[in-house]
């Protein structure tokens, strides 16, 4: 879901510490965080040696610093293991837009044209209506959402769950990513991996309706392993590929993997 741009640029989008007091989850959350922040500026200049007055050098080690964490990350992340579940009675119905325009330039989508295209490592690439994409089976979730800017709400949320779809399409599992491009023009990927965990979905609602457009209409990523922006609305094409497709914020520098 594309969010806000933050106002300082981050190396890394590790969640913000009032996120742990409003986790059920703290721990753990605590545990990923030491491994993401573990490097501050002046640790950076000692372990680099680099001159932090020189941009370039800066930036390049922190780019290193990214990749690391996205290694650690992969390395951690553990595909069975489920994000917290909530009651629906802690699911809030008013959620928070967020995207990194307002909302009078959310993306207008007709129901009755919509296709999402297909492409990649996929057996059956035939477009997928809308009314196609509702006849899949659909399953809810009660679970929270963590945006980057440092705020987190509980939602419900229903769809299939992308391993599924995966599967239904013929796509390769055995591929490294799973791509996504939005009406918006915004895009972004995931590794294989949390792709195919149990709680990955393709939502059509939230709260038990169908979704409002300031909310992905007609279809949002839902993948509560990992920050906000991870869950990219308005999804108009999904690939799978073995090349690394970066993403809109993790292009400019965010961290890719970005779980929680």
């Amino acid at each position: 879901m594309a969010e806000p741009p933050s106002t300082k640029p981050l190396r890394d989008s590790a969640a913000p510490r009032e996120l742990l007091r409003t986790s059920g989850d703290a721990r753990q959350i605590e545990r990923r965080l030491f491994l993401k922040q573990g490097l501050s500026l002046g640790a950076l200049t000692l372990l680099t040696g680099c001159d932090v007055t020189d941009t370039s050098a800066v930036q390049s080690a922190l780019d290193g610093v990214s990749r690391w964490n996205d290694r650690t990350q992969a390395l951690i992340f553990n595909p069975h293991r489920l994000m917290p579940t909530y009651p629906e009675s802690e699911a809030v119905k008013d959620f928070r837009y967020n995207a990194y325009f307002g909302q009078n330039q959310v993306p207008k989508i007709d129901s009755a044209s919509y296709k999402l295209n297909l492409s990649g490592l996929i057996d059956r690439r035939a477009a997928w209506t809308l009314q196609d994409l509702y006849q899949l089976p659909q399953e809810s979730q009660v679970t929270r959402h963590v945006c980057v800017e440092g705020w987190s709400m509980i939602g419900k949320w229903t769809g299939v769950p992308l391993r599924t779809f995966l599967r239904r399409i013929g796509a390769d599992l055995t591929a490294k990513y799973v791509g996504f491009e939005c009406a918006d023009g915004y895009y972004s990927s995931i590794d294989m991996a949390s792709a195919l965990h149990p709680q990955t979905f393709l939502t059509f609602k939230i709260s038990d309706e169908i979704l409002a457009s300031r909310y992905g209409y007609p279809l949002k990523l839902r993948i509560p392993t990992k920050l906000g922006f991870k869950n990219p609305k308005w999804i108009t094409a999904m690939f799978v590929t073995n090349r690394f497709p970066g993403g809109f914020w993790e292009d400019r520098g965010y961290n890719w993997f970005a779980g929680v």
